[in-house]
């Protein structure tokens, strides 16, 4: 799951109550459907720094709820606000994502160097949702082979 940094980092995610934050803002159809639909409480989440100087994965976090209406989409003064969302069948989602920990930075260029990792969605050309599937093997890659020690 990729945050802005200036948005929510990992810092902010560790520093907020119980260490969970409501994941807003998603606004594209599929990232929203990968929250709504693969996504369960307890699944483990690769906290991912984006829009920044160095992007890649910053912490590692779990889903804390399962989805609900971000009210974002309702609040006119939210740069989220969609005022085509109808209050009766909302377009857009949200869940709580609680932070484990902060992890020392894998940038997008140490991710790549690793052909275990090659098939990643977040490195493919053309990737930019903010919300992408982690197959179990790279999980294991990720938290086993590159977090070792960490």
């Amino acid at each position: 799951m990729k945050s802005e940094p200036d948005e929510c980092s990992i810092d902010d995610a560790l520093a907020a109550p119980k260490a969970t934050v409501p994941w807003t803002g998603v606004r594209n159809y599929q990232a929203r459907n990968f929250m709504r639909d693969a996504m369960q409480v307890g699944d483990g989440v690769l906290f991912y720094h984006s829009s920044c100087p160095e992007p890649g994965i910053a912490g590692l976090a779990r889903v804390a709820s399962g989805t609900r209406p971000d009210p974002t989409q309702f609040d006119p003064t939210s740069p989220y606000h969609d005022p085509k969302s109808p209050a009766d069948n909302p377009r857009w989602l949200l869940l709580d994502v609680q932070a484990l920990r902060k992890t020392r930075l894998i940038s997008l260029a140490e991710l790549r160097a690793h052909p275990a990792l090659a098939d990643m969605r977040v490195l493919q050309k053309g990737s930019r949702l903010s919300i992408t599937p982690v197959e179990a093997a790279e999980w294991g890659y990720i938290t086993e082979v590159l977090l070792q020690g960490d």
